[in-house]
């Protein structure tokens, strides 16, 4: 089956608001840090360090909460906090185990391109039974380059063995699909509450755009 001239050769996905719902782990890793203090959070504290670096974060919780702890140590704690989240409690977001199994049952090579640690996914990945559906999981602090630049994308293209034009980017964040539209992917924008407010512009660039993967039906 061909979609505007392309066949779907391979499959390259976004892991974060694309596969699998994490952004309750990433909201609430802030005050469940706090929490192993025997700390209350603010209201509204993951709002607030949302869009924030880890480290960034740290710094905010240190000077707000008075913690007599380095920015390194909260950073690490948060982290550890993430990392259990990924491991117990991350989920698909809807449609995706489905997807991700017609993709294999008809052969369809698949690979991960993401800006999260490897352990994080891997983790998730083990737990819910798809780790070896992907036959590579690229990362952004692995590759030495972010979505802003084509090198994840490529990477998994010569691992899958297929062409760029045939190859199908499944992204919720703006920049990635821009990325992946401007080097000559094919383009599957999924929504996600985190990138909604990119949703229109989103729409503007990919080949198709899913409010959930449940009506992804072109394979």
């Amino acid at each position: 089956m061909e979609h505007f001239g392309r066949k779907v050769e391979g499959i390259i996905f976004d892991v974060d608001g694309t596969l699998l719902d994490t952004m309750p782990v990433w909201h609430d890793a802030g005050a469940r840090f706090l929490a192993t203090l025997g700390i209350e959070a603010e209201e509204g504290l993951g709002d607030k360090l949302f869009s924030e670096t880890v480290e960034a974060g740290a710094e905010y919780l240190i000077k707000e909460y008075g913690l007599d702890m380095t920015v390194k140590e909260v950073a690490d704690g948060i982290d550890e906090q993430v990392a259990h989240a990924y491991q117990e409690e991350a989920g698909f977001k809807p449609g995706a185990k489905t997807l991700l199994d017609i993709a294999k049952a008809k052969g369809i090579p698949m690979t991960v391109a993401t800006s999260t640690h490897r352990p994080f996914i891997e983790s998730a990945f083990k737990r819910l039974g798809i780790l070896d559906y992907f036959l590579g999981i690229y990362t952004a602090s692995e590759v030495g380059k972010s979505k802003e630049e084509p090198d994840m994308f490529f990477i998994a293209t010569e691992k899958m063995g297929t062409k760029i034009r045939n190859t199908w980017v499944f992204e919720d964040g703006l920049y990635a699909v821009k990325t992946a539209q401007k080097f000559g992917f094919g383009t599957v924008g999924v929504y996600d509450e985190v990138s909604a407010k990119d949703e229109s512009e989103i729409k503007e660039i990919v080949d198709y755009y899913l409010y959930t993967l449940e009506n992804f039906d072109f394979i």
